[in-house]
């Protein structure tokens, strides 16, 4: 069985209160040729784990850019290409799951690692705070708190549960 990276998205908030001026390196990982715009593992996790799927969804509302918006599991998607960086979502998102540095243009492309190559898998290890991002053999633990984001990727995180899932 091919190893895995495990990010704990846990540690990794902690360690960006901790240092506010910590630029993090970017996992990507390349699903579909149309993948509307650069995504990065962060993003993806908190979306799909982190996200309370408002029924309302403010953040989807207030978007004067139409990038926001659920999928069929009530999952937010950002169309990078479409976002205009205003960051409205992020002010209105009243359980702070949207963050200010989903929206940083990062010039420096040192900072973005291919997680389907495993050299890159290990250099974005190391470029990551400690103890944040490991590679595991492990699968998803619910016990554990640890959920398969893609066949590459798996995220610690307190995962919330709507009444409807």
């Amino acid at each position: 069985m091919a190893q895995k990276i495990l990010i704990d998205m846990i540690k990794l908030r902690s360690a960006m209160v901790e240092n506010s001026t910590l630029t993090l390196p970017e996992g990507l990982f390349y699903q579909s040729p149309n993948m509307n715009g650069l995504k990065t593992i962060r993003e993806l996790a908190s979306f799909r784990f982190t996200c309370r799927r408002c029924e309302d969804a403010p953040c989807i509302s207030v978007c004067p850019a139409d990038a926001l918006e659920k999928d069929e599991d009530g999952v937010i998607a950002r169309h990078t290409n479409l976002c205009v960086s205003c960051k409205s979502c992020v002010t209105i998102c009243p359980f702070g799951t949207m963050m200010t540095d989903f929206f940083k243009h990062h010039r420096n492309r040192d900072l973005f690692y291919d997680l389907k190559d495993e050299k890159e898998m290990e250099k974005f290890i190391k470029a990551c705070p400690a103890g944040t991002v490991t590679l595991t053999d492990d699968d998803e633990s619910q016990e554990g708190n640890i959920y398969r984001l893609n066949e590459k990727v798996l995220i610690k995180d307190y995962l919330y549960i709507t009444e409807k899932q």
